[in-house]
């Protein structure tokens, strides 16, 4: 009896460490579930159970409910945002506690764009600025700080922005957030960082001419009834070159200003593209300035036609050829080139023997006012604006220029257009 005993015992003491083990583990599932907000198990933990943990399961089974709701209620509260401002031209953030990034609209994308999957992101990843993650911590913690701007650099490049922010609370309503509205203003602070230099290198340009002019000007005038007829002579002739020098720099600034509206005019007609070479280079070799020159055209009738503006493709060999004048001694040789490309482009080049550029002027010489040796440009009579018209009118016709040179060895100014006009390129679609 005693053995029958123990036995029915140990069966049973095993039953119910299999019915335990068998909740245990199923508490423990539930556990997990609310953890991970699932609610698919909550419709099979509520059977096979032992009666007095049914209202605990039951109570589970609504906290698991109200949590998955919560968590909807938060996935569309972020959805509605998302589609609201997703597509608004401003770029738009939004960030929590721990500066995990919660929306990032295609605008904010756009101006990073190295960075991708932004949400869930923590924001020093994306934005490696103090200044700026400051801000954002003073903003989330209730601070009214007004609009302010930040210098974003990453590698060799950078990037202004403009940001304005917001404190608001998490969808859960329990944590503080915060919402940012940020402009790229990169491109607009380079154009006026561009425009105050060509305003001073504008200004520094004609108050050159204007100080001479005034100068022999007010000396003539106080003492014209007494100077030698030489020295006077001299004093008008210095006036006279500084006089055209000023007229130069006005015209090539209309110039530019013309070529950099939104209308510029360009009017494609078809020219044989050798006959207006040798044109060139014959109304040059008759020239004073280039009796000591050799000028020669290297081209064959094969290269045909170019579609281009007749007026504005003089004005970009004038530019060239005068350069090569000036800055050549005399007895260099000047070579006006055109061939066709096998990519079917047209390359046109001027090619000297002189000095050379060094290569550290190289990249800047197409910047308005950039002059290499800047006393002997104003000696020749530059205007330092040559160049960049010459850049403006290749780049209407649909083409690209370039230079190249070595120091000792001369230049060369390439130019590819295609073969039509850029308007005739253009296929509807």
């Amino acid at each position: 009896m005693i053995f029958v005993s123990l036995a029915i015992l140990a069966t049973a003491l095993l039953v119910a460490l299999r019915v335990l083990w068998k909740q245990n583990r199923r508490l423990t599932a539930l556990h997990e579930a609310i953890k991970a907000g699932q609610g698919h198990l909550q419709s099979e933990v509520t059977t096979d159970i032992l009666p007095a943990w049914r209202p605990l399961i039951a109570s589970v089974n609504t906290l698991i409910a109200e949590n998955n709701r919560l968590a909807l209620h938060s996935t569309d509260k972020l959805a509605q945002l998302e589609a609201t401002l997703g597509n608004l031209r401003e770029a738009v953030l939004i960030v929590d506690e721990a500066n995990y990034i919660h929306l990032a609209n295609r605008a904010l994308r756009d101006i990073f764009p190295t960075a991708r999957n932004l949400v869930n992101l923590r924001l020093e990843l994306i934005i490696r600025s103090a200044a700026f993650l400051d801000y954002v911590r003073n903003t989330r913690a209730g601070q009214l700080l007004p609009r302010q701007e930040f210098e974003i650099t990453e590698g060799q490049s950078t990037q202004c922005i403009e940001v304005s922010g917001a404190p608001i609370t998490s969808p859960d309503g329990k944590t503080q957030w915060a919402l940012f509205v940020i402009h790229d203003m990169t491109q607009q602070r380079k154009l006026e960082r561009l425009r105050r230099d060509f305003v001073a290198n504008a200004s520094h340009e004609l108050r050159t001419p204007l100080s001479m002019i005034k100068g022999y000007v007010e000396t003539l005038v106080d003492g014209h009834q007494t100077m030698p007829t030489e020295e006077r002579d001299r004093f008008l002739k210095t006036i006279q070159r500084h006089s055209d020098r000023l007229h130069d720099i006005i015209q090539d600034l209309l110039t530019l200003s013309r070529l950099e509206s939104a209308t510029p005019g360009v009017n494609f007609e078809p020219l044989e593209l050798a006959a207006l070479l040798e044109a060139f280079s014959d109304e040059y070799r008759r020239r004073p300035n280039a009796q000591e020159h050799t000028i020669a055209v290297v081209a064959s009738l094969s290269v045909g036609i170019i579609h281009a503006d007749p007026v504005k493709f003089s004005q970009i060999f004038s530019n060239l050829i005068d350069n090569a004048l000036k800055y050549t001694p005399k007895g260099s040789h000047i070579e006006l080139r055109a061939r066709e490309l096998d990519s079917g482009e047209l390359e046109l080049e001027v090619r000297d023997n002189g000095p050379g550029i060094p290569a550290e002027d190289l990249p800047h010489i197409f910047e308005r006012f950039y002059r290499v040796d800047k006393g002997r440009s104003r000696e020749t009579g530059g205007t330092g604006l040559g160049l960049s018209i010459v850049k403006h009118i290749v780049q209407l016709h649909g083409g690209r220029v370039w230079a190249e040179s070595e120091a000792g060895q001369g230049t060369s100014i390439r130019m590819r257009f295609p073969r039509n006009s850029p308007a005739e390129n253009v296929r509807p679609a």
